[in-house]
């Protein structure tokens, strides 16, 4: 019997169809998943082996679960995506306000309903992307938003006393009941609200003033906070934290092409973006800004560094090359290293600061996370510059130093066309052998990039000076320029 024939709990009934908790429905479906090898969550990237085994092992033990971590760790989407995890379609009673299950009701309502009119109940099918629900945890939020209260008016229109449970207006979770509820930053929520989830995580009953509920209430819960200590907002109440299941930490990329595949998983590219080419290079210099931040003295590490800034910053990039293209008439263009400076509002609205963060100031600190992710990457193409040099040696840098020294200023304008910028660079004696010597023989694109990686490499380790003017960036010999008081 198809599901579009069962509109009546006398059908329900003869199809043979069994209730089921929605923790034995997310259960039962996870296990098939498994046994199949099929992927239980999709997107989630560097999850594999850490945080998803963590719920499905939480899942297969119905728990509620409280996903603990920093911002911009994936959190909601993957309490979002446990939805896939249920049945299709379920029964529930036509017209509950609560979901009741046709053949184990629970609410006034619809056990009435049901002792009137029996097995031709009607019965309605709610899809499993309905069965979803989400708050976000502020500070005013009530135990009425949640739970539920008196309403004054349904109990006037329906001339009701007060002591009458049919007066009550269910909130959020009851509403939730056989599904997914999420309730997202739990810390902000208020100590005295946080108590009145109780007895939904304990005994899986409703509390409303002082009516004598025992709603059987089945609903999967799922918290997502940042870690206590790291929040001046407020804390989790240490008894309803002993009521949570499981509690299972997040965590940021641990490595670049982890970063890398969800940067490039997550970016809202244009069609006509085919046009600019991006360098490998430049993606992992983008993503070493993130890990750089995270380490940074300047940089809140409590606060964390979200993987929206990766993201953000990724398309800030392109939109600067697109900018410079269509002012500039050409047809193609690849990033270059100045566009890096398009990142920067990326950057600012992503990280907390500590204070000598802000005595330095937001763009100041952008700008020493693209150095430092310079810095950290230089070695990898190119001859580790040591700190101490020892003035009778050749240093492998010499012949573009010599340049600079000669009273040579490299100035790569902001606007430049592709041909005027790959002369410019050409200009620079000794910069292209040396990453001929390095990276062997590249396409133009690639080696013109590495031309000015290299420049503003020695530049970080302090062999050059760099200059930010309104129209872009001047660089000269860091000797001369000292000894001119420049």
């Amino acid at each position: 019997m198809t599901r579009k024939k069962i509109t009546t709990l006398g059908a329900l009934k003869a199809s043979g169809y069994e209730s089921i908790s929605i923790q034995d429905e997310l259960a039962r479906n996870l296990r098939q998943r498994l046994k199949a090898g099929e992927p239980t969550f999709q997107g989630l990237i560097g999850y594999e082996k850490t945080v998803i085994p963590d719920v499905e092992r939480a899942l297969l033990s119905g728990h509620n679960i409280n996903l603990l971590g920093l911002r911009g760790q994936a959190k909601t989407r993957l309490a979002r995506q446990m939805t896939g995890l249920l049945d299709e379609w379920i029964p529930v009673v036509q017209g509950s306000e609560i979901n009741d299950d046709p053949l184990n009701p629970i609410s006034r309502g619809a056990q009435e309903k049901i002792a009137e009119m029996g097995e031709d109940t009607p019965v309605e099918w709610l899809h499993r992307d309905d069965r979803f629900f989400e708050k976000l945890a502020t500070p005013d939020v009530t135990v009425a938003d949640l739970i539920g209260d008196v309403d004054p008016i349904k109990a006037s229109n329906l001339k009701l006393s007060y002591a009458d449970e049919r007066v009550i207006h269910f909130g959020m979770i009851p509403r939730a009941h056989r599904c997914i509820f999420v309730l997202n930053e739990l810390p902000d929520l208020q100590a005295r609200i946080q108590v009145a989830l109780f007895s939904i995580l304990q005994e899986k009953e409703i509390q409303i003033r002082g009516f004598k509920l025992r709603f059987p209430i089945e609903t999967q819960i799922i918290f997502t906070a940042n870690p206590e200590d790291y929040t001046n907002r407020g804390s989790i109440v240490t008894p309803l934290k002993d009521r949570i299941g499981s509690q299972i930490l997040t965590h940021y990329p641990h490595n670049r092409e982890i970063a890398k595949a969800i940067t490039a998983q997550e970016t809202k590219l244009q069609q006509h973006h085919s046009d600019i080419y991006v360098p490998e290079l430049a993606k992992d210099l983008l993503e070493q800004i993130g890990f750089e931040a995270r380490k940074s003295e300047y940089v809140d590490a409590k606060s964390g560094v979200s993987a929206r800034m990766s993201i953000t910053a990724y398309e800030n990039l392109i939109s600067t090359a697109e900018r410079r293209l269509l002012q500039s008439g050409d047809k193609k263009t690849s990033i270059r290293l100045g566009d890096f400076m398009g990142v920067i509002p990326a950057i600012n609205g992503k990280i907390e600061l500590v204070y000598e963060g802000e005595q330095e100031g937001a763009e100041q600190i952008s700008m020493h996370l693209i150095n430092e992710a310079i810095k950290t990457l230089f070695p990898d193409f190119f001859t580790k510059i040591e700190k101490l040099e020892k003035a009778d040696e050749k240093g492998p840098y010499d012949a573009i130093l010599s340049w600079f020294f000669g009273n040579n200023e490299l100035f790569i304008s902001d606007d430049l066309n592709e041909k005027a910028y790959q002369a410019l660079l050409d200009s620079v004696a000794g910069a292209s052998e040396i990453v001929e010597k390095h990276m062997g023989s590249l396409e133009p694109a690639d080696r013109y990039f590495m031309v000015e990686f290299l420049i503003w490499g020695l530049e970080a380790h302090k062999k050059l000076n760099k200059y930010r003017t309104f129209e872009g960036f001047q660089f000269k010999d860091a000797l001369g320029s000292f000894i001119s008081g420049l």
